[in-house]
């Protein structure tokens, strides 16, 4: 079985007993106690990010940034942000995720924290001058899509940029692997 469809197995598991975000606990807790791979941790900065950083020279310093869904920190938005000088927050719903990062990147000025999606820390709303979600609404069922989206908008200070990196796909095409492309 590929990486991709254990993953997928576990969330569809999840979401069978009423836990559509269980299963990232679950995945992560594998991961650090069996060795279990996480399908998304890709080791660098997503390539559609540096791509938009590259054309759009945003002010950074002394700005706040929030990654959201930050996972293992392998895919280092969250320090790439930080080296441009942005005060970065990164969350993720797994404390088992959090923990790994936070032993990773011991000296990393990034604010590794457990938060859940959709019971945020009430300062965090229309507290960051940036917001990046890439390919984290793509792995919710799709009836917590639309919730996700508002609430990751409500973190972006007025004034502030939300930037979505996703995969979409027609309405008539096979949704695929997870993450599952977006209509």
């Amino acid at each position: 079985m590929s990486h991709r469809a254990f993953a997928q197995q576990l969330a569809v598991a999840s979401v069978n007993r009423g836990k559509p975000l269980g299963w990232f606990e679950t995945l992560y807790r594998l991961a650090e106690d069996e060795g279990a791979v996480i399908p998304w941790a890709d080791m660098i900065v997503n390539p559609n990010l540096t791509t938009w950083l590259e054309r759009n020279r945003i002010a950074a310093e002394g700005r706040k940034a929030l990654i959201v869904g930050c996972g293992l920190g392998d895919n280092v938005e969250a320090l790439a942000l930080a080296s441009l000088g942005f005060q970065v927050t990164a969350f993720d719903i797994s404390p088992t995720c959090i923990e790994r990062c936070q032993r990773r990147f011991p000296n990393s000025p990034v604010d590794y924290s457990v938060a859940d999606l959709f019971s945020p820390p009430s300062s965090w709303h229309g507290a960051f001058d940036f917001v990046l979600e890439v390919y984290t609404r793509q792995v919710l069922p799709d009836d917590l899509r639309t919730k996700a989206i508002r609430q990751i908008a409500a973190f972006v200070a007025a004034e502030g940029l939300l930037l979505v990196i996703s995969r979409g796909r027609d309405e008539s095409d096979n949704p695929g692997k997870m993450p599952w492309p977006l209509l």
